[in-house]
């Protein structure tokens, strides 16, 4: 008979808590999800009430019942599956394939999987809470609902195999808006006029900006009104009119939340969200360390909390006094935005004595990266600001104003141990200033003029995306690194570089459900749903009622716009290119992976190819086509229509896309793409060998213990 029956997600998670319980217990593993809607229908009655159709997952027979045996020889049962609505939903399920009562006291988290939490979390269970399984139930209603009814929109109109969803379409809206604002954008001349002046008496040369005339502001437009000031300060002395000290204080950020540390991850160690997310759970989950065996490092890794324990914050306080002093530290409380869950704390350190370098060894270089992240960024939440003096000088040429802003640092404070990434960079110019009086004459050394146009908006990165998501209240912790995966994934959007850029495919879709679902389909609504699913989990609303007020008005929508399609047959694009197969001219279509050529002829004539994009520059070695082409990752390449494999053909193949009359080296080319493989070579045997030593010290550990 077992005495104690703890049921959680992951393998990881229950190896860890393993070790905390004594006495006759057993953890099992949920594997996620054991219970689902059906794939194959829609699996919501929506003539009775929009009742779920819920069904056991395909492939878990097994496992649920190992569970039951396992459950019926229990003397007690705990449901601690992860501390959000998910987690809820979660147990609510393993409670009804188990035969448990939701409401008795069985559920139990904790924020951190350490000793004190979990037997704390143990010793004081409870029942499910059925608000955040509803708002649970609420959000995977809505979005099947939205999902299966208007995918068959996009195949009868694009191409049979496409989806849509309610959060993912919005978020592939607005990449698609920033994108023809990018587009759309008319480039705006402006110039700046620089003084380099020096101080007479010890020669130094600084730099002031050109500001206005008589205490107004004046922009500079064009060449014209830059050449008047010019002319206008011919001959001018320049006096120094104000001279004015200050003290500036720069404030430690807060500690993560799931989206800041997202976003700072995507900024610093140049990880994707959902690297970011993997790797943050298993550090969560639980780590083996050579003296403490399966350890859990850090807290729950889904929140939107900047809130931490009054414990935490005492064993940051004495980690930094010891080692930076008393001065450094600042006890410090950060307020939570408004619509913030708050259920659990900010993300930080589980045991704040473990530093990062010391248990480097037992990390893999990802987990060591955002551990060190997490664990800097918290420290730092506790210091004291950084403090600088500055310093303005306002000088003066024949009534022309110029401004020399300075700045150095007085007192480091937080920044000894970390500083916040930046999207943008930033923009205040900063020179070093000599000692300087007011109404004393400084020497002219030259007048720089510099014309400059204004840019467009940036394009969306993961991190600015997840930012753009939260502020507009679009999603929630724990949904930003599954929207993100779902659209690259269903190829409407793709990533160069760090930028996410919409396909065609994508611009397709995403006009076509603005057409036809516009109040669905848009970042107000979305966000309002957001709030309502809030308000189920507070047991402020219940589930149904959401779903029936959302139903009514999209109901009618969907049956207006499926009469609209009825007789409407899209006629494809028309291409330039002949069948070789039949003779027909072959049209364009769209599929998962963007636009193609296909048959007209179709289903006499199966004939399809790909449909190549080529650049507007020349081949820089035969002066062919040069074709954009795709690795399996996705990554770009460039390659001459003429290059027909190895040795045959046009040999121009490269990474980089061609300029106008540059010249290519295909040696200097080979020995790039060398050094880049090298290179990952060499930082997967430093990660292996890394793997190895921590394994071995795990081994002897292991023999350790048993002598």
């Amino acid at each position: 008979m077992i005495d104690k029956l703890v049921i959680v997600e992951s393998p990881a998670k229950a190896n860890t808590i393993k070790k905390f319980l004594g006495g006759n217990s057993k953890v099992d593993a949920s594997m996620g999800h054991i219970r689902d809607l059906p794939k194959s229908k829609l699996g919501i009655d929506i003539e009775h009430d929009f009742e779920p159709e819920y069904i056991n997952i395909r492939g878990k027979g097994n496992l649920i019942n190992s569970l039951k045996k396992d459950a019926k020889n229990a003397k007690t049962i705990y449901l601690a599956t992860d501390p959000d609505r998910e987690g809820e939903a979660i147990a609510w399920h393993l409670a009804y394939i188990l035969g448990l009562d939701p409401k008795t006291a069985n559920r139990v988290t904790f924020n951190e999987i350490t000793s004190k939490a979990v037997k704390e979390g143990i010793a004081h269970p409870r029942s499910i809470d059925l608000n955040l399984t509803d708002a649970q139930q609420a959000r995977r209603v809505m979005d099947r609902i939205v999902g299966y009814k208007i995918s068959p929109v996009l195949w009868k109109k694009v191409q049979k195999g496409l989806s849509a969803g309610r959060v993912q379409s919005v978020a592939v809206r607005l990449i698609v808006e920033r994108e023809e604002e990018i587009e759309n954008f008319i480039p705006e001349e402006y110039w700046n006029i620089t003084l380099v002046a020096s101080d007479i008496p010890t020669k130094t040369k600084f730099e002031c900006k050109f500001i206005g005339k008589d205490g107004k502001k004046i922009e500079l437009h064009s060449k014209e009104e830059v050449d008047e000031v010019l002319k206008n300060l011919e001959g001018a002395k320049y006096i120094v009119k104000e001279i004015k000290k200050g003290e500036k204080k720069r404030t430690p950020a807060p500690p993560f939340t799931t989206s800041t540390m997202q976003q700072e991850a995507s900024r610093k160690i140049n990880f994707p969200i959902k690297k970011t997310m993997s790797v943050a759970q298993g550090l969560y989950e639980g780590v083996r360390l050579p003296e403490h065996g399966l350890t859990g490092l850090i807290t729950y890794m889904r929140t939107d909390s900047t809130r931490i324990s009054e414990e935490a914050r005492a064993a940051a306080k004495e980690i930094i006094t010891a080692k930076f002093g008393e001065q450094f530290y600042e006890n410090r409380y950060y307020k939570t935005k408004k619509d913030a869950q708050d259920a659990h704390e900010a993300i930080r350190p589980a045991h704040i004595e473990l530093t990062p370098d010391e248990i480097k060894d037992s990390l893999t270089p990802d987990q060591y990266k955002l551990y060190k992240l997490i664990y800097n960024r918290f420290i730092a939440s506790q210091m004291a600001s950084a403090i600088y003096d500055t310093l303005t000088v306002n000088i003066d040429g024949n009534n022309y104003n110029f401004r020399a802003n300075g700045q150095t640092i007085k007192f480091k404070g937080f920044m000894v141990l970390y500083v916040e990434g930046e999207d943008v960079e930033q923009t205040e110019e900063f020179t070093k200033i000599p000692e300087l009086h007011e109404n004393e004459e400084v020497k002219k050394e030259e007048l720089k003029s510099k014309q400059s146009f204004t840019e467009p908006p940036p394009r969306y990165t993961e991190a600015s995306l997840v930012k753009a998501l939260e502020e507009k209240g679009i999603g929630r912790p724990s949904t930003y690194a599954p929207i993100i995966t779902t659209i690259i994934a269903r190829h409407y959007i793709e990533k160069n570089q760090k930028q996410l850029v919409p396909t065609d495919l994508g611009r397709v879709v995403n006009k076509l459900l603005i057409e036809n679902f516009p109040d669905i389909i848009n970042v107000e609504f979305t966000a309002k749903i957001e709030e309502d699913f809030d308000k189920i989990a507070e047991g402020k609303e219940k589930w149904k009622d959401v779903i029936r007020r959302f139903y009514g008005p999209f109901s009618v929508t969907l049956d207006k716009v499926e009469k609209e399609l009825e007789h409407v047959t899209l006629e494809p694009e028309v291409s330039d290119v002949r069948c070789e197969k039949c003779g027909r001219m072959m049209v364009v279509k769209y599929g998962r992976y963007g636009k193609f050529l296909a048959c007209p002829g179709y289903p006499e004539c199966k004939n399809a190819k790909p449909l190549v994009e080529t650049i507007d520059v020349p081949c820089p070695v035969c002066g062919g086509k040069v074709q954009v082409r795709k690795t399996k990752k996705g990554r770009n390449y460039y390659i001459c229509e003429n290059n027909k494999g190895v040795d045959q053909g046009c040999n121009f193949i490269s990474w980089n896309k061609p300029k106008p009359g540059e010249k290519f080296d295909p040696e200097v080319e080979k020995e790039k793409v060398a050094k880049k493989k090298s290179t990952r070579k060499s930082t997967k045997k430093t990660s292996s060998k890394k793997t190895t030593k921590a394994a071995a010290k795990k081994s002897t550990t292991k023999k350790t213990s048993k002598k």
